[in-house]
């Protein structure tokens, strides 16, 4: 009897558990069916009939994105195709309403080729000027060769954030380390030393790489020059290590000088060796 028990007990047991991942398991069929459901009814008639009630494709986009959150990619997806020449408007609206997707809207409108990348870039950036990094990066992935165009406008348009910039590019692409730091000091010449010390913080092996084209590239501002030099130091790099790196770079004995005394290394008090 106690072991008809305890058998009995099992199987009712197991079948709880059954029953539990049974209902999980519908539940999770029910949210599939009601989100493709959704997705069905967000179609271009659909879409064309909000425009007309809203008078404008990126209000229309903005309102189904808050209420279909989980459907925004196929929103921006329909919205592109119907209104291509309204691209700014869409993205905006789409990056604005789910910041989270910017990757996923950029994506969709560079691979559309509805217009030239740098501008899909830009109007994702003035969005949402947080997710400029993730922005740079999806755009890129997509468009390979627009590359050097898509670092220009994400840090021109945000070039508080050109050191955030930059060290997600080169963590994506480690084999462009060097043209994406001159690009960069290019384009946005006053934040060298502040992608070098953001470069040199991930990638503290590349240092003769970064020191030596940051200073390249800083030739026409001999005093960012210095502050390259003493960033460098700073980051942990041995003045015997950014001597030799910068001179390859062009520095002059002077300059080397100069940012050594600059650094943070040089203004440790020396140690003094205790009295006996």
């Amino acid at each position: 009897m106690l072991l008809k028990s305890v058998v009995s007990v099992g199987v009712l047991s197991a079948c709880i558990t059954l029953s539990a991942f049974a209902d999980a398991d519908t539940q999770v069929q029910v949210q599939a069916s009601e989100i493709a459901k959704q997705e069905r009814a967000l179609d271009n008639s659909f879409f064309q009939q909000q425009v007309q009630q809203s008078m404008s494709p990126g209000r229309t986009v903005r309102t189904l994105i808050g209420h279909y959150p989980q459907s925004a990619t196929s929103i921006v997806d329909i919205a592109l195709d119907l209104y291509p020449e309204r691209y700014k408007e869409i993205i905006h609206s789409a990056v604005s309403a789910l910041p989270s997707s910017a990757e996923d809207i950029v994506t969709i409108a560079v691979n559309k080729g509805i217009t030239e990348c740098e501008s899909i870039v830009e109007a994702a950036i003035k969005a949402e000027p947080s997710y400029v990094s993730f922005v740079a990066t999806a755009a890129a992935n997509a468009s390979p060769e627009d590359f050097n165009d898509i670092l220009r406008v994400a840090v021109m348009t945000e070039p508080d954030s050109a050191d955030k910039i930059v060290q997600h590019m080169a963590t994506s692409f480690p084999e462009k380390i060097a043209e994406i730091l001159s690009n960069t000091i290019k384009h946005v010449p006053l934040v060298g030393e502040y992608i070098v010390d953001a470069l040199l913080a991930v990638f503290p092996n590349k240092a003769e790489e970064v020191v030596s084209v940051a200073v390249r590239e800083s030739s026409a501002d001999r005093q960012q020059i210095e502050r390259i030099i003493a960033t460098a130091l700073d980051a942990g790099v041995t003045q015997i290590d950014v001597t030799r790196f910068a001179s390859m770079g062009g520095a002059t004995d002077a300059e080397i000088t100069a940012g050594v005394g600059h650094s943070g290394q040089a203004s440790q008090p020396e140690q003094v060796p205790p009295i006996d």
